[in-house]
């Protein structure tokens, strides 16, 4: 045998060495674990409760950062509309959302240069007149008939002069110096996370909807394309509605700022547009601003404020809101209202931010797609 067979030889028997590796014997499979007996299903159930309970724990926690989430969302989806018909004027996507944020920080600013130093200083002036405001109730008849029974009078006189005798009321009300930082630093802190939120969805956002139309089925890709595009729309048009109501309430209030003589009447009409832009609380806030600047000059006329603020959230809210609602919305009067109530009560704040849109877009999915194929079976 020459040395060439020999070396080809033991390379064959390396070659089918590597071809069939020996497998090693690890013993017969056992008995499968029995699915039905008591210990693997009460293991199983408490497996499962616990994971359920420590993702309730953790939702629970990122509570906050999944509201700031969603308002920012909802603001992004909100402002999409304005973005895109700047859009259609020749610009590209991020210079207008750079033109709309632009105008929101210019609003913000003169909000912060109008509002501000009017507010602070009426304010200050209303501290220092609350105790003969109070003293002028006294001199009522009825009131001082009510205050001899109840005492009301006299309670509010003692705890207000027991609050502002080193004057700190602002500092009280707000739990101390400590308190007015962290407020402060906190409600910085959110606005700016909302604002850099809001940025990044209403820039992104039409990435982030054909990502998430990739995961519907290709047949059903284009109707489920126009039906989000027509949910988007209708959020949008709610964010327009909902300004449209509070600049009808900012106009309403301004009017009757002038005609009571109230000061800085614009100034007061911007606090309660963005009042009105809240949910559930929004006006119970311009309310009390309202009265409290006029109850400035006097009792008389701080409860026509009131009361005249009180009668306008009335008919905006079973008037105007459910008009303009159903006519840019296709929502019916009695479906807003008890869509935000429904809203408030579940989620509070955000509940109520997103019920009406949220209502809206139910109906649109009725309309377009259960009613329909009701009909066909």
């Amino acid at each position: 045998m020459t040395i060439s067979e020999r070396i080809g030889g033991k390379v064959s028997k390396k070659a089918s060495s590597k071809e069939a590796p020996v497998t090693p014997n690890y013993g017969s499979a056992g008995v499968p674990i029995d699915r039905g007996h008591p210990f693997y299903f009460g293991f199983v159930a408490t497996v499962g409760a616990l994971s359920a309970f420590v993702l309730m724990r953790a939702l629970a926690s990122a509570s906050q950062v999944f509201v700031l989430i969603l308002v920012a969302l909802f603001l992004a989806t909100g402002l999409n509309p304005a973005v895109e018909a700047i859009r259609r004027r020749g610009t590209s996507r991020t210079t207008a959302v750079a033109i709309i944020f632009v105008g929101v920080l210019i609003f913000v600013g003169l909000f912060i240069a109008l509002v501000v130093p009017p507010l602070v200083r009426q304010t200050t002036h209303l501290i220092n007149i609350a105790p003969s405001l109070l003293q002028n109730l006294k001199e009522n008849p009825t009131i001082a008939d009510l205050n001899s029974q109840y005492g009301f009078i006299d309670t509010l006189q003692k705890k207000l002069k027991s609050i502002t005798a080193d004057g700190s009321l602002i500092i009280t009300a707000f739990g101390g110096v400590i308190g007015v930082g962290k407020t402060v630093l906190s409600g910085t802190f959110t606005a700016l996370t909302i604002l850099v939120l809001t940025l990044y969805f209403i820039t992104s956002l039409p990435e982030a909807t054909k990502i998430g139309l990739r995961l519907v089925p290709a047949s059903r890709r284009p109707r489920i394309s126009l039906l989000v595009d027509a949910i988007i729309a209708r959020v949008g048009a709610f964010v327009g509605s909902q300004i449209l109501v509070s600049a009808l309430a900012a106009s309403f209030i301004t009017i009757l700022s002038f005609i009571l003589g109230l000061p800085s009447p614009i100034a007061i009409g911007i606090i309660v547009f963005i009042c009105g832009l809240v949910p559930l609380i929004g006006h119970f806030l311009g309310c009390a601003v309202v009265t409290l600047i006029a109850a400035t000059q006097s009792v008389t006329i701080g409860a026509i404020a009131f009361v005249a603020y009180v009668v306008y959230v009335q008919v905006e809210n079973y008037v105007v809101t459910p008009k303009i609602m159903k006519r840019r919305l296709a929502v019916p009067g009695a479906v807003t209202i008890i869509s935000a109530l429904i809203g408030t009560s579940l989620l509070g704040l955000v509940g109520g931010l997103l019920a009406v849109p949220v209502a809206a877009s139910v109906i649109l999915i009725l309309e377009e797609v259960v009613f329909p194929r009701a009909e066909q079976n």
